[in-house]
């Protein structure tokens, strides 16, 4: 990857001269975070209406994908940091 169009300090904002990229404004990216969440709301109140036909009563309880998904991702974030702890090697463990 070329480094010619990154800035000292690391950050990929566009070159002098050049607009920015439409995600690089925040505007843009706070639009976006409030359109998922506008959507995700619609869907876990879609819930209420759709009619399941499950195998378990707990299936049945008002949002129950969704938070079960929620909870999944959530317990992932969580194992993922312990087992950096277990399996982190030192920052030259290749320079050897």
């Amino acid at each position: 990857m070329s480094d010619q169009h990154k800035p000292a300090d690391g950050v990929g904002h566009a070159p002098e001269g050049e607009a920015p990229h439409w995600l690089e404004r925040p505007e843009n990216v706070n639009k976006i975070v409030k359109g998922l969440y506008a959507v995700s709301a619609l869907l876990f109140l879609f819930d209420w209406f759709v009619h399941k036909h499950s195998n378990f009563a707990i299936e049945h309880v008002f949002g129950f994908y969704g938070l079960y998904g929620f909870i999944g991702c959530v317990f992932l974030v969580v194992a993922a940091k312990g087992m950096r702890t277990i399996l982190m090697r030192p920052e030259d463990y290749y320079d050897r």
